[in-house]
């Protein structure tokens, strides 16, 4: 990519206008140890991680689950812990994947590892973008790059959604069942993340944790009345997350 020094530059967003990379200059960085409630996607995401990082085996990464709880801030937190180790990210945009090739063939040969990053990712019936991704998630006649590793972020679990008429040509041979060739298709893309991490709603108790934790440097007289209105402004939310957490500390007026 053109104009990228990547010595000095942790993370890129692709412009689809001009073609191009755009280093990002201010990066949301964030705090593993401030990402709380998901301690075992963290872990399994970690190790996933190093394993990348050393050039051994390891799996493109789907995190999928409830919005808000942190699957967006857990790739954001990797680039803090290991951008020293040569890890870069570049995000692409859902309707930018037909650019993805391109952008795999000018990084592939980098002495850096990159996080292929798309946030939000899922298709509508009828989109078949995701076909761009299938080929950069397990190749095709050319082997994929062995330092790109793709981690994508979703609200649910199947990328492409599932028609009650799609499982009409579905059958039951010898007790197993055969899912008909548009189910196939469409659960193909999800196979191709070897590691697929879910996220799920938040607790009263988890909610507050993370409510403490951001308020932890500010003097509150009545941490039960902070509590409450900390629980209201979730419920009218329709929600308890990380980000609702944030946005509610936000609002507070001591």
């Amino acid at each position: 990519m053109e104009g990228i020094d990547w010595g000095k530059t942790l993370a890129a967003s692709w412009r689809s206008r001009k073609e191009q990379l755009k280093p990002v200059l201010d990066i949301d960085l964030q705090d593993m140890d401030r990402l709380l409630c998901i301690d075992r996607q963290k872990n399994a995401f970690t190790e996933n991680l190093e394993r990348f990082m050393a050039s051994e085996p390891n799996n493109h990464v789907l995190l999928w689950g409830a919005r808000g709880t942190g699957k967006s801030s857990l790739v954001k937190a990797a680039l803090n812990s290991y951008h020293e180790k040569g890890l870069r990210v570049i995000e692409i945009s859902k309707d930018d994947l037909h650019f993805l090739v391109d952008i795999t063939d000018e990084i592939r040969h980098l002495d850096y590892r990159f996080i292929v990053f798309c946030d939000d990712l899922s298709f509508e019936e009828g989109e078949t973008t995701y076909k761009e991704l299938k080929s950069t998630l397990q190749g095709s006649i050319e082997k994929p790059p062995k330092n790109v590793l793709i981690v994508a972020t979703s609200n649910r679990r199947h990328l492409i959604p599932e028609q009650m008429k799609d499982n009409e040509q579905s059958a039951l041979v010898e007790g197993e069942i055969h899912h008909s060739d548009t189910i196939q298709e469409k659960m193909s893309l999800v196979d191709r993340f070897g590691l697929a991490l879910s996220f799920y709603p938040m607790t009263q108790d988890e909610y507050f944790s993370i409510v403490d934790m951001l308020f932890a440097e500010i003097e509150v007289d009545d941490i039960a009345q902070m509590h409450v209105l900390a629980d209201r402004f979730a419920r009218e939310r329709g929600s308890r997350s990380g980000r609702i957490a944030q946005q509610f500390f936000n609002s507070w007026k001591s």
